[in-house]
């Protein structure tokens, strides 16, 4: 069984991509599962997140968002059964590559949106990077829902592919050129009143002479989050080093705000956290089918332009899901 994996050096940062051959093992734990993976998407891996979280090993498989059919179980499995198309249980109307590209985004957007901020009709919601592949599942979750959504656009046809989502974004604000207030902007939105819930795609948290010129670009500062943020406001960040200094709490706690932190790992805190996950990806699986979740996925692949594909993304993640297909 040939696999892709990671390995990172032990001397620096550098990840480099590797096949390995390995043998093909019978189902020998009880609660095993074995499959036939028909597609796998292909993400970013946070080296970093994965040491803290004990996850690490001298040989990481790259693709954990999988899609297949069952070949064989443990003993003690009874939800499944040998031939069951899978994720969790797959729709019979989504197709593999589909239900492999929605996991990860999927799982991440419902879990900002409805355990982390309690997302519910008429509540204005501010996702950033709008066009990114959980920004594109977020607004659509949002929308399902019944939010008002406002979101940012990084460039010229990230813009143009927001304002053509229907339902209609009720803002798209374009921060592109470096010139555009996104606190102003949200609170022209919303009357004043600022926004209920932001998802951040990161945020700047020093002055500008300390930022890289593209940070500084693309990202709001903590402080525009904060102003924006309404009464009562939610705020979702993946932004692993947030950092907020007294006077920002304080502002927090005169809008009896909450914080919350989101990171690309969520299904794997614990145990209890898994059996959560599982819910959240039934659902999701039942809204792809539905046709409320539309990814957004670049054309598959074949496993032999894996290597080649995890690199590029590893490097700079497109604005679509890659999906090796075999």
């Amino acid at each position: 069984m040939k696999g892709l994996y990671f390995q990172k050096s032990s001397t620096n940062e550098e990840i480099t991509f590797v096949f390995q051959e390995r043998e093909n093992l019978p189902v020998i734990e009880d609660n095993y599962v074995r499959l036939q993976v028909k597609a796998c998407a292909l993400s970013q891996i946070n080296t970093k997140l994965l040491t803290e979280m004990k996850m690490e090993k001298d040989f990481f498989p790259v693709g954990r968002e999988i899609a297949g059919i069952v070949l064989d179980v443990g003993s003690k499995v009874s939800f499944f059964q040998p031939d069951d198309e899978v994720v969790v249980h797959k729709p019979e109307k989504v197709t593999w590559t589909e239900a492999a590209g929605t996991i990860r985004d999927g799982v991440r957007a419902y879990t900002a949106l409805h355990y982390l901020s309690h997302l519910s009709p008429g509540k204005s919601v501010l996702i950033m990077d709008g066009a990114s592949a959980l920004g594109m599942i977020a607004i659509q979750l949002a929308h399902h829902r019944g939010a008002k959504v406002i979101s940012t656009a990084g460039s010229l046809e990230d813009k143009q592919c927001l304002e053509r989502l229907r339902p209609s974004i009720a803002r798209v604000i374009d921060i592109s050129s470096g010139k555009a207030h996104v606190a102003e902007s949200c609170l022209e939105e919303t009357g004043g009143l600022g926004v209920d819930i932001v998802l951040d795609a990161g945020v700047r948290l020093y002055s500008k002479d300390d930022e890289p010129a593209v940070k500084l670009q693309l990202l709001p500062h903590k402080h525009d989050i904060i102003t924006l943020l309404g009464v009562g406001g939610h705020w979702v960040t993946t932004e692993e080093n947030l950092q907020l200094d007294p006077p920002d709490s304080h502002c927090l706690f005169l809008k009896g705000a909450t914080v919350a932190f989101l990171n690309d790992e969520v299904w794997n805190l614990s145990n209890v956290q898994q059996g959560k996950y599982l819910c959240i990806l039934k659902d999701v699986m039942e809204k792809l089918s539905a046709g409320v979740f539309r990814p957004q996925l670049d054309e598959p692949i074949p496993l032999y332009e894996a290597k080649v594909s995890m690199e590029v993304v590893q490097k700079n993640p497109g604005r679509k899901k890659q999906v090796v297909q075999f």
